[in-house]
């Protein structure tokens, strides 16, 4: 079997064991787009013995956030985040996903007072973890929601 051979990086992020076909969605969690000046380097469905699957994503100079690590573990709970300094791993992690989050998630539910532009409210969702897939409930409404990318705003 090839192997796919992606260099190291001096200092910043790599996010790994990222759920296959998730990576695109966590650039955009990092604001990374077309027009960016970070080297960033992503794979793709990269062959993997605990998952099957995974995603990688590098990005040289860039730390993460704990906003942007909360958003990562709703989309993808089972990542690793490496920061690197000096091409040495400092600090070595996994995500977890938070019990709350404010004005991470839009609201499904157009009735919702989270959507409502009159009222300065900002959406709360509660986490949960069910069948190993992240789930959230909204603060107001009661809904229900799975799949949380399609909601991340």
């Amino acid at each position: 079997m090839k192997e796919l051979v992606i260099s190291k990086i001096k200092n910043g992020t790599v996010i790994d064991h990222i759920n296959s076909g998730k990576a695109l969605l966590v650039l955009k969690i990092l604001g990374i787009d077309m027009e960016t000046s970070l080297t960033v380097s992503m794979a793709m469905n990269v062959p993997s013995s605990k998952m099957g699957k995974k995603d990688i994503v590098k990005v040289e100079g860039m730390f993460i956030s704990d906003d942007e690590l909360n958003k990562i573990a709703l989309i993808s709970p089972n990542a690793t985040i490496n920061l690197i300094k000096d091409y040495e791993i400092e600090r070595k992690f996994k995500v977890t996903p938070p019990e709350v989050v404010e004005g991470v998630l839009k609201c499904p539910n157009p009735m919702c007072i989270s959507n409502a532009e009159r009222e300065p409210v900002k959406s709360i969702f509660y986490i949960s973890m069910e069948d190993k897939e992240v789930t959230a409930r909204c603060h107001y409404c009661r809904r229900k929601i799975k799949d949380l990318a399609k909601y991340i705003s």
